[in-house]
């Protein structure tokens, strides 16, 4: 299997504090990858590295590497720029832009200078299709995104997301505000969209880890105790602190 991201001897400081110890992992194309542990373990932190968001937190320092596509991203060979259009972030809130929804989605592609009416329809469209939200409102798009429920706003960011052409789609936790059948509709995309992209996903949900993830990570106070294919994880971790927290004995 082709590697996406391979992460060796990770650390990251804020300050004098380490959210991060020694984080060694491959994140695989084309599969989901879910980040499970308790509140404040650094799985967040993590993926935030995967496409240097963690550059605008003051006093952040990160030591390691984080290798994608033969370039460590952290190198001033790395356009942080480019980094970001290839690899995508949706938020854990729905975050639409206070515009219509056509706007949402085209906006990237407009800030790259993409000015053809046509092809900004065309790509519009496909988004909002590849999200299975173009029927639901085909006829408002130039209505507020402001409008729509919290579950297709969901949707529509990872259109808006999609609309950029990324290789990765980072979610952090993405469905932690929305009620279970937006919940279900976002979890049968994320099986969908790995046909074209690599999701790593940070999920508090373990059930949902369980559901869509082809490999979890187990995190536990900064470090990362295991990972391993997500069925394997779920029936014989190799680590007790894994099947603790997994059989509820604590987090």
């Amino acid at each position: 299997m082709e590697k996406c991201f391979e992460v060796r001897d990770l650390n990251l400081f804020y300050g004098e504090k380490q959210a991060l110890k020694d984080i060694n992992l491959d994140i695989y194309k084309n599969n989901v990858t879910a980040l499970i542990g308790p509140s404040g373990c650094g799985k967040s932190t993590f993926l935030r590295c995967l496409d240097r968001m963690n550059d605008l937190v003051e006093g952040c320092k990160v030591v390691g590497q984080i290798t994608k596509d033969g370039i460590d991203v952290n190198s001033d060979k790395q356009d942080v720029v480019d980094l970001r259009t290839k690899v995508g972030m949706v938020f854990q809130k729905p975050n639409p832009f206070p515009m219509s929804i056509f706007d949402n989605i085209a906006y990237g592609p407009r800030c790259q200078g993409l000015k053809d009416k046509k092809k900004l329809e065309e790509i519009v469209i496909k988004s909002l299709k590849d999200v299975a939200l173009y029927d639901e409102v085909k006829d408002r798009l130039r209505d507020s995104a402001m409008g729509l429920s919290g579950g297709q706003q969901q949707r529509l960011c990872i259109a808006r997301c999609i609309a950029m052409a990324p290789e990765v789609i980072l979610m952090d936790e993405p469905t932690s505000a929305l009620d279970p059948i937006s919940t279900s509709k976002i979890e049968d995309l994320v099986l969908e969209l790995k046909k074209d992209y690599t999701i790593v996903i940070v999920t508090h949900n373990m059930q949902q880890a369980a559901r869509i993830s082809d490999y979890t990570a187990f995190f536990l106070l900064g470090e990362m105790v295991e990972i391993d294919k997500t069925d394997v994880i779920f029936s014989k971790p190799s680590d007790q602190r894994t099947e603790n927290y997994i059989t509820g004995r604590f987090g």
